[in-house]
């Protein structure tokens, strides 16, 4: 349910700046600067923004221009996230903000994701009053969701840190393009890590996201299981034409069953036509059973069917 008072609790305080100085970057000759954050490492210069169109270059420093201000605020499910094997049956209070690290071809929130920072001036929410209206809803924990966590980066941590002090348990719900100095920074403060992997070639990342390599994203879910001991969990939206190969699909299956393991759920996601592919058909549903036994196939113990209600494979 979307928070229906949210604009009467999360008025901005007076004097409130509507940007941050943002943690991971290098500053280099010509007041340029370069964004360690995730793995673009934009170069930017004075007055710029990088890929995300929310971290600017203001005199040579990196400054966050969406600290604080979040699009989308909402009480939700857990397995909406989906996770379907943390904490069943809580609620989670869930927000979003403006931006992302991807171009997804086919994202269903692209009016955020896709939107610049000038859009930022939604009504501020201090990291104080985001524990407080967790609290406040009777959720269970926080979730960083909708759009791109990684992007908000300075606003999260600082949440997390205040989450787990409050005894929420805290999600990312990612596209897991991260670095791992930031990956290890927060990572003390992250329950679990919600990833999307799309597919498993360079070719089908560089259409369908415009990210040229694939292999932090993988390499980020291995170091959130293994380094910090997260929850993890796969998501895949397999769409036809795109990432419905066998090549594609017992790709994703094999890497998380050998590298993550074989009780790491993976959900296998019916796309509906939308943004640049309103041109393809809704995924068949014998593709998301086939995808189903590719999981199986590859030693997976928990492969989940989503977007398809009423499957017998739609729910843990």
């Amino acid at each position: 349910m979307l928070i229906p008072d949210f604009n009467t609790k999360a008025r901005r305080h007076e004097g409130e700046e509507n940007i941050k100085e943002a943690l991971f970057y290098k500053q280099l000759e010509g007041d340029k600067v370069q964004c360690t954050l995730c793995p673009w490492n934009c170069h930017i210069a004075p007055d710029k923004v990088g890929f995300c169109g929310v971290r600017k270059n203001i005199g040579g420093k990196l400054y966050s221009l969406i600290y604080g201000h979040p699009s989308s605020v909402a009480v939700d499910p857990i397995e909406k996230k989906p996770l379907f094997h943390f904490h069943p049956g809580t609620k989670v209070f869930s927000m979003g903000t403006w931006g992302c690290n991807m171009r997804c071809g086919h994202c269903q929130n692209w009016q955020i994701s896709r939107a610049t920072a000038d859009l930022a001036n939604s009504d501020y929410v201090s990291p104080e009053q985001a524990i407080g209206m967790a609290k406040e809803y009777d959720c269970q924990g926080i979730a960083w969701t909708y759009n791109e966590p990684t992007i908000w980066f300075e606003y999260t941590l600082d949440c997390a840190k205040l989450a787990k002090q409050a005894g929420l348990y805290t999600v990312y719900v990612t596209n897991g393009y991260i670095s791992f100095e930031a990956l290890d920074t927060i990572a003390p403060f992250l329950d679990a890590y919600r990833v999307d992997v799309k597919g498993f070639t360079e070719e089908l990342y560089l259409k369908l996201t415009k990210v040229r390599d694939f292999k932090p994203v993988l390499a980020a879910a291995e170091r959130a299981l293994k380094k910090w001991k997260m929850h993890v969990e796969v998501v895949t939206n397999i769409i036809p034409t795109l990432n419905d190969d066998d090549v594609q699909l017992s790709g994703i299956a094999k890497w998380i069953a050998e590298k993550l393991g074989q009780d790491i759920p993976w959900h296998v996601t019916r796309f509906f036509p939308h943004l640049e592919y309103k041109h393809l058909p809704p995924t068949d549903i014998e593709v998301m059973e086939h995808a189903k036994q590719i999981g199986h196939a590859a030693g997976l113990k928990y492969v989940y069917v989503g977007n398809v209600p009423g499957h017998p494979a739609s729910h843990a």
